[in-house]
């Protein structure tokens, strides 16, 4: 006589069976389905927003900005790394990529209308690695360490100027003019000390001369960042508007002449950028100075 299924005792040890052929099929635990659930919950960046003049609670982060920022983060993380192993060229090309993306971020996050305040403070820190730690720990381990403790006391004010000039800078925004910047911009500091690192080191310049002149580069650097001099900040340029035919002309050329010596021609484009806000602040004065007599 055939056993009737409806009357077959069912083994809570054994798992349920599939269809015919296949492996029995596994159950997921209920208690592992809530730890998941919960981390995801606690875990859950929420912030507020203000959308049409109303307060919104939003929940998650957006994706694309915020890739960008991770982005220039390795890219720093990758210099100090590369500097470590000796690889200072490497470490002054990562310095170099970690500003692009970090010029990007802001970009992709206003014109995608994804700005958060979480990835404003994930940028910030981001620029805390990347052109703060970053250029001063691969000067450091180039040829700053062979000056002594003074080597390592720069490179901290380095350092300190950058997180101060990064905090001065997120609490200012909104109240000064967004044409000018107050202080040399972290990314120019980072961009002119990896420019002087590849430079020096591919020329071999290890002379105690170049020790010292690298000395005074990252020492100005720091200092110029936490100034009041006022530098352009090239945001009223028109991305979207029509220019002249000469001005893509002059892109173009531009690179040709970077691609020939780019570290030379980096080291001489960015030093005039940071020597321009002294000398502007020296020509405003001598404007403003009453005639002599």
């Amino acid at each position: 006589m055939s056993q009737d299924p409806r009357n077959t005792e069912h083994d809570p040890a054994q798992p349920d069976a599939g269809p015919a052929g296949k492996e029995p099929l596994e159950r997921v635990s209920p208690g592992e389905e809530d730890l998941a659930a919960a981390f995801v919950r606690e875990t859950e960046v929420i912030e507020e927003a203000v959308e049409d003049g109303k307060k919104v609670r939003r929940k998650g982060i957006y994706l694309l900005p915020n890739l960008f920022t991770t982005s220039a983060l390795f890219a720093g993380f990758f210099a100090i790394v590369a500097g470590i192993n000796g690889d200072f060229t490497a470490a002054a090309v990562a310095i170099f990529i970690a500003m692009v993306l970090d010029g990007l971020d802001g970009r992709v996050a206003r014109m995608t209308n994804t700005q958060s305040a979480f990835g404003a403070e994930y940028d910030s820190l981001s620029d805390m690695l990347s052109f703060g730690a970053a250029p001063a720990l691969v000067a450091f381990t180039w040829i700053l360490q062979d000056i002594g403790k003074t080597g390592w006391v720069v490179a901290f004010l380095y350092v300190a100027c950058a997180a101060l000039r990064l905090a001065r800078f997120n609490v200012q925004i909104g109240s000064v003019d967004k044409k000018w910047f107050i202080g040399l911009p972290s990314p120019s500091a980072a961009a002119l000390v990896a420019a002087s690192i590849w430079t020096f080191h591919s020329f071999d310049a290890e002379a105690f001369g170049f020790k010292l002149l690298m000395l005074v580069i990252v020492a100005a650097a720091g200092v110029l960042m936490v100034s009041n001099i006022r530098y352009y900040s090239f945001k009223d340029i028109d991305l979207k508007g029509p220019v002249p035919f000469v001005v893509l002309l002059a892109i173009v050329l531009g690179f040709v002449v970077i691609s020939m010596q780019p570290s030379v021609m980096l080291l001489l484009l960015f030093g005039a950028y940071v020597a321009s806000g002294p000398v502007m602040a020296v020509m405003r004065k001598v404007k403003r100075a009453p005639p002599a007599g």
